[in-house]
């Protein structure tokens, strides 16, 4: 079958949007083919500093047919009624439409023949189309063409465009359509440098072939594992060790169609600037990967780059070129660094005193005031010392004044433990002042010194209650103070280290540094408990865990502790995973929907004792019992803190509860006894309740 090869050919794209790029091309030019019934077999786009391309193979080489019917009006409809339907269908009279017949009539029905176009008559409709409204996050006009304004609008200015169709064993022909004067052929360019010329292309093997001929490497990913393996490759055979970075190779791997790596180095004098802010530096302003001592595990003076060309002198003045800025940099950052020494980071807070945190919670500087009490607070549950969880919170937002920060602001937090070291805190108090951040996302460390784990959640709690304060919360897709991301940091700093703490509490206590509507403090802590329970849903389903469980622990009430909710969550998924668990579920749910349907019914509900009085059958007096042992053991095991064995109680209803539902009706003619069986089935509720509310689990 044919294939369809397509290539944009542009200035050069900018690296950080060539992914989506391609990406979008080849989604935009498949979803239109679908729509037009050219289903294809398979399709793949790429992506250079000066082109993209796609590549479909297996397009039909002509739409089929379609066949479709029409239904007109009644027989005996007035003239202009059917003068429109043999209109709209192309018939030439009512001879050639049938009849069929309806319980409201006899309708005509018109058939519809629209003959298929050749795929190639197709892709010259869609094509132009799908270019002039690509989605570019940015975009240009240019210059006029033909004497005429340029009205293409596209990320740089676009030079040529090539586009053909057709078998494999078969000369293809060309796609012909034209975007703002420029007309579709078969002629592409290779590098800009070492092979500028013009070259004639026919069908996506020939074309990838020839660009490589010319110095071009269309695939990115082809060109990222050359640049990893050269550069590894040179790094070891010096006796280095490249330090990975997979978001510059991505980058890196967007500037260039022909890698070249090279080495460069600087003076040993700028190894004194902490290793992240070199890295930063060098990363940020040359893109280029630095080097490690493989022996000892630190920096060197060296560095990697990437080129775009085969240098006939070796690469010697792109290296030079390269070290030549990156020097200046390097004593900059220096510079920053040895200025940021002087002074003391407690000496910088009282400048927050004029930055505004936000505008209805205050200051930075009140904002690291309510931070240092909450941190006091929780240092004690978490078995961090007061003093040092205090003094971290005090100077953990201090290092955003510096210069290094002012630069690289992604070295923040990490520039506070360097200054907090130089100036002679206790260790912990240093690693706070970086660790407070975390963690930031799902791949990040989560923090283990105490007085980090303080800090970090008084952080992030104070920025959860204030926003929830003001009535700041996300929604739907935007979260503009990324407060999903700080609650699943509380959650995860709970988790991991075990810790037992009350939410509803710490929450209180963080909103009593507020100045918040009474009535509204009354009700935030549960309302942003119900936004933990979202939460920890995401997390522990992205762990395999069932949401629905979280629904039926928090439904319980109360539930605040997020380290039991997990462990009774992991027990109650066990016990649901077993025969009894399974068995007692849908026993438990059948008791529910009988009482729910009673109670409508009856316009009441069926709390109370039942009295064993009336009990007149074996398996209502065996229910009776069992429920009366199984709600004191698991109970007590709940108490204790034993999910396991809350469990494994509860494992005992299921027998007497399916005797109960296999001989007892329920709905006896008596009714007293009827109500009294209904008060049992409440009691099977009743006892479940003592782990989890089973109503809220999906069968």
């Amino acid at each position: 079958m044919p294939e369809l090869l397509l290539e944009l050919f542009s200035e050069e794209i900018p690296a950080r949007m060539q992914a989506k790029a391609a990406d979008d091309l080849r989604r935009m030019v498949t979803d239109k083919l679908v729509a037009e019934g050219l289903v294809y077999e398979g399709a793949k786009a790429f992506a250079t500093p000066r082109r993209l391309a796609l590549t479909v193979h297996g397009i039909p080489a002509r739409q089929p047919d379609l066949k479709t019917e029409r239904r007109g009006p009644k027989v005996g409809a007035p003239d202009a009624a059917v003068q429109g339907f043999l209109k709209a269908t192309g018939l030439k009279s009512l001879d050639e439409a049938k009849i069929q017949r309806d319980p409201k009539g006899d309708f005509y029905i018109g058939l519809i023949e629209k003959p298929g176009r050749d795929a190639i008559d197709v892709l010259a409709e869609i094509l132009p189309v799908i270019i002039r409204t690509f989605p570019w996050p940015k975009s240009m006009r240019w210059g006029a063409r033909s004497g005429k304004p340029g009205s293409l609008s596209w990320v740089r200015p676009l030079h040529a465009i090539t586009a053909t169709f057709g078998l494999e064993t078969e000369e293809p022909d060309v796609v012909k359509f034209e975007v703002d004067g420029i007309e579709t052929g078969q002629t592409t360019y290779g590098h800009r440098f070492m092979a500028p010329e013009a070259i004639s292309v026919r069908r996506f093997e020939d074309y990838e072939a020839k660009l490589k001929a010319a110095k071009v490497i269309l695939d990115p990913q082809a060109r990222k594992d050359i640049i990893f393996a050269d550069a590894k490759e040179l790094t070891f055979a010096q006796g280095f060790e490249l330090v990975e970075d997979q978001v510059l190779l991505d980058e890196v791997s967007g500037l260039v169609e022909w890698p070249i790596v090279m080495m460069g180095s600087f003076e040993e004098e700028y190894l004194a600037i902490p290793e992240e802010v070199i890295r930063a530096t060098i990363r940020n302003n040359q893109k280029c990967f630095v080097v490690r001592d493989s022996k000892t595990g630190k920096l060197t003076n060296k560095f990697v780059l990437t080129a775009n060309i085969e240098a006939t002198d070796g690469g010697k003045v792109i290296v030079s070129g390269n070290e030549r800025v990156i020097r200046p940099r390097l004593s900059d950052a220096k510079f920053f660094y040895e200025t940021d020494l002087k002074t003391k980071l407690e000496d910088r807070l009282p400048k927050f005193e004029q930055i505004v945190f936000h505008e209805k919670l205050g200051t930075q500087a009140a904002r690291i005031k309510r931070i240092e009490r909450l941190a006091a607070e929780i240092a004690p549950l978490v078995g961090a010392d007061v003093a040092k969880a205090t003094r971290a919170a005090h100077l953990a937002k201090a290092d955003l004044l510096t210069e290094v920060v002012g630069e690289f602001p992604e070295v923040q937090g990490l520039m506070g433990r360097y200054y907090a070291k130089a100036q002679g805190e206790d260790d912990s108090v240093a690693a706070a002042c970086e660790e407070h951040y975390k963690p930031q996302g799902p791949a990040d460390r989560v923090p283990t010194d105490p007085v980090s784990v303080a800090v970090a959640l008084a952080d992030k709690i104070d920025t959860l209650v204030g926003f929830w304060a003001i009535d700041e919360k996300p929604t739907g897709s935007k979260d503009p103070y990324a407060l999903r991301r700080a609650a699943l940091g509380v959650i995860r700093l709970i988790a991991e280290n075990a810790l037992r703490l009350s939410l509803m509490k710490v929450a209180a206590s963080a909103l009593a540094g507020l100045s918040v509507n009474p009535a509204d403090a009354q009700k935030l802590p549960s309302d942003l408990l119900a936004f933990f329970a979202d939460r920890l849903k995401v997390q522990l389903r992205e762990q395999g865990a069932r949401h629905d469980l979280v629904d039926a622990v928090f439904a319980l009430g109360g539930q605040d502790d997020l380290l039991m909710i997990v462990r009774r969550v992991d027990a109650l998924g066990k016990f649901l995973d077993s025969d009894d668990g399974k068995n007692l579920l849908a026993g438990t749910k059948r008791a529910s929907n009988i009482l729910s349907i009673e109670e409508k019914k009856d316009k009441r509900s069926f709390d109370g004792a039942p009295d064993a009085a009336l009990y007149s059958l074996a398996e209502e007096k065996a229910l009776a019992k069992a429920i009366g042992e199984v709600k004191a053991e698991a109970s007590a095991a709940v108490a204790k803190e034993d999910f396991a064995a809350a469990m494994s109680a509860m494992a005992k209803l299921r027998p007497p509860v399916d005797a109960f539902f296999d001989k007892v009706r329920v709905n006896d003619d008596d009714a007293k006894v009827r109500e009294n069986r209904l008060k049992l089935l409440n009691e099977i509720r009743s006892a479940t309740r003592a782990v989890a509310d089973f109503s809220k689990i999906q069968d």
